[in-house]
């Protein structure tokens, strides 16, 4: 079959579509589905049967202009926000933050959990489990392009004219150099490392081995898109608004007439000299038309000859051994302004080139216009390609219209400028007016939420050991490990032992910090109603005592943590600090002591009483709400390779998996699971494992899409080796049942 016929005409976008991209099939859709992202800031999601949308994906601020899927149904995003956002089905997971400019291309790799995005600051970053974990550096401009090679590879392009292969580990290992100008578009040959790509300079260019094996000219000034089909047919679409398809196989070639019909329309384009696609060119120095009877040295070679003043370009063809004329080259002829009425700018003539002073202060702009251009596009262009506020549209427009008397062709321009990247010239930054970084997701499940029951454990015993000695039998082991319905608590205490620490780092601290003797017996009070041996309620003075406690300096507050950290187990003193009024000093306290690289002791006994927090209502109510800020700070405490501190971290992450087992927050979970796994990849103590084992089991129980989303960040991959550990048996069979569920 040599053509492709038109099924559908699907709309659901305001605006251009800037990228569209297949989801693979499913259970569900067996036919795959369609994702187009738009100028709108919205993903459109299609059947392939229908022409209306299934869902449309809302949350990006600006124009979403990069789109790639992943297994179990994820998708991710790149848009001029300078974010990324990871989706499943019709829900955002994460959002990727860490570029400085617009994210140009996105590819999801095929070792689950790993993304790449690339950006107009020059870099490409890699993510794992929604971290950051490299950053390429090599560009010398906007990256506009990503293809994967394999596990361990990938090939990116650039407005620098260059395309690079990388190795995941970050070392680049060639770059390759053929194209004169931005390079838009690469794509991979199936199951080899050949590729082809199409850019700026109306060429698509197939590589082979690493070198240019042959060159395609196209009646076009931007090749925007490139894709390889499974068959090795090469699709490109232009700026003249027509896809075409080339292929090596003889059965589809399109017909003589239809090939004729190519060349004539590429004989006939008109090549500016300025772009730079064929070298510097003056045309007294070319030859004639006899310069054409020596054949070429190479597919692709492209010659210039000059025919009664005219200057012509020729590509040389290797399988028909001719010079096929490419277009005619213009401008060349040594016109001036007063000769041809034109004025030139960066290479290019237009009717008017006007000089805009946005604000008294700031640098003046050049705002080049033909009066076939539309005064409203060229003004976006031109806001866009200088980053300048977004506000000044209406004004700019009115300028142009006024200032070229309303002179306007009727006959549309043949070369229709594409509003992608308007002259082709188009040079990202952020365009966005608004803030860039996206609102917490704020929880408010207050209303339905149904607590557990608070720990009792009498005496220090902790609820989850003891399992340790847990044999299984030959029956069927049954799973006591998930999904946890309480907060794990840390209870145990001696104390005697805070008290007289207290005491002793008390002698040493300033006058302005000294507790009184009578402010020492306060806290003792304190800790006995806290730790069951008294009946009496904490009082406000006690507390109060405390907050002065805990706001010591950091080398000697950890025995006053520690009496915070045993309290907050009581419900009357987590009311107070995790009531409306108290709350926001009493997170930036504790958030403040998780800083990596602050005390160990105030890290461990911190992340503690983060997870103490939870035996309350109240308590359970902040550290939802808070929960972004406070899991986002407390996972730097990973690098210090203190086994209590992983421990506490791992704690601090179920008591979240409980909470969120109870509520349908999908964001939330997707954060835990990002924790998870980048905990994972650290913690060796058995304990911290099994804690982790169970949150992860808690958050997916229940839920196809928490389990699709542990899937695609390759938590499975990653829990493997834990089914085979022999001591303690809970951790081996935990992660078992862990598995049965992915």
């Amino acid at each position: 079959n040599r053509g492709f016929t038109e099924m559908h005409c699907m709309s659901g976008h305001s605006n251009f579509v800037s990228c569209v991209c297949i989801i693979p099939p499913s259970d569900l859709y067996p036919r795959g589905l369609i994702a187009t992202g738009g100028n709108d800031h919205n993903i459109c999601i299609f059947t392939v049967d229908n022409p209306a949308p299934l869902y449309v994906l809302k949350g990006h601020k600006n124009t979403v202009c990069s789109l790639s899927s992943g297994k179990f149904g994820t998708l991710l995003s790149g848009s001029w926000d300078m974010t990324a956002k990871v989706w499943l089905n019709d829900r955002c997971m994460m959002t990727l933050q860490g570029h400085t400019a617009a994210i140009w291309a996105v590819k999801i790799l095929p070792e689950q959990g790993l993304m790449l995005t690339g950006s107009a600051d020059k870099t490409i970053k890699l993510w794992k489990a929604g971290r950051c974990e490299r950053t390429f550096t090599g560009h010398e401009d906007c990256v506009r392009g990503l293809a994967i090679l394999s596990e361990m590879e990938f090939l990116s392009c650039a407005n620098d004219a260059s395309v690079r292969r990388w190795q995941i580990s970050g070392k680049c290992l060639q770059v390759y150099y053929g194209h004169t100008n931005y390079i838009y578009s690469i794509s991979v040959f199936p199951q080899c490392k050949d590729f082809v790509t199409t850019g700026e300079d109306r060429s698509l260019r197939i590589w082979k081995q690493g070198e240019c094996a042959q060159t395609i000219r196209l009646p076009a000034q931007s090749v925007w898109c490139c894709c390889v089909l499974d068959n090795g047919d090469i699709v490109v679409g232009a700026s003249d608004g027509i896809i075409r398809v080339f292929t090596e196989s003889l059965e589809r070639t399109a017909s003589a007439e239809e090939i004729q019909a190519f060349e004539n329309e590429l004989s006939q384009a008109s090549i500016d000299p300025k772009t730079g696609d064929l070298g510097d060119i003056n045309a007294d120095d070319l030859p004639g038309r006899e310069h054409l009877k020596d054949p070429g040295t190479r597919d692709g070679q492209t010659r210039l000859i000059k025919d009664n003043g005219k200057v012509e370009a020729y590509q040389w063809s290797v399988s028909e051994g001719r010079w096929i004329k490419i277009g005619d080259v213009v401008g060349s002829s040594g016109a001036t302004q007063q000769t041809s009425g034109k004025v030139l700018f960066e290479g290019k003539e237009y009717d008017y080139v006007f000089t805009i002073d946005v604000n008294e202060s700031g640098p003046s702009f050049k705002l080049p216009y033909n009066i076939t251009d539309d005064p409203w596009l060229t003004a976006y262009n031109f806001l866009q390609k200088n980053d300048l506020n977004p506000m000044f549209l209406d004004q700019v427009a009115k300028f142009i219209m006024d200032n070229t008397k309303g002179q306007t062709l009727l006959s549309t321009s043949a070369q229709f400028s594409d509003p992608f990247t308007g002259a082709g010239r188009y040079v990202p930054g952020s365009s966005s007016g608004s803030s860039t970084i996206p609102a917490a997701d704020p929880f408010t499940g207050a209303g339905r939420y149904v607590p557990g029951s608070a720990s009792n454990a009498v005496g220090g015993v902790d609820p989850y050991t003891g399992m340790g000695a847990y044999q299984s039998a030959a029956a069927k082991v049954e799973n006591i490990y998930f999904p946890k319905k309480d907060a794990v608590t840390f209870d145990q205490a001696n104390p005697t032992q805070i008290l007289g620490k207290l005491k002793e780092l008390n002698g040493s601290a300033t006058e302005e910090h000294k507790l009184t003797e009578d402010d020492l017996i306060i806290l003792e009070k304190l800790l006995s109603a806290t730790c069951n041996t008294s009946a009496e309620t904490p009082t406000a003075q006690q507390l109060q005592t405390l907050w002065r406690a805990v706001n010591w300096p950091e080398d000697i507050v950890f025995p006053a943590l520690d009496i915070l950290r045993l309290s907050l187990r009581h419900p009357t003193v987590n009311d107070n600090f995790c009531s409306e009024k108290d709350h926001v000093q009493f997170i930036v306290l504790l958030l403040k002591f998780l800083n990596p690289k602050g005390k160990q002791a105030n890290q461990l006994l911190a992340l503690r009483a983060l997870s103490n927090c939870f035996v309350s209502q109240a308590g359970q109510k902040l550290m939802m709400e808070r929960r972004d800020e406070i899991m986002t700070q407390a996972i730097e405490t990973k690098s210090g390779n203190n086994k209590n501190i992983h421990i506490a971290l791992a704690t601090l992450t179920l008591n979240y998996a409980v909470c969120l087992h109870k509520v349908n927050n999908i964001e939330g979970k997707a954060q835990c699971l990002s924790v998870i796994s980048t905990v994972m990849e650290v913690v060796q103590d058995c304990e911290a494992i099994f804690r982790l084992l169970v949150a992860l089991g808690t958050l997916i129980s229940d839920d196809t899409n928490a389990v699709q989303l542990a899937k695609s960040l390759g938590v499975d991959s990653q829990i493997k080796k834990y089914a085979s550990v022999s001591e303690p048996a809970k951790v081996k069979e935990c992660c078992r049942f862990v598995l049965n569920l992915l």
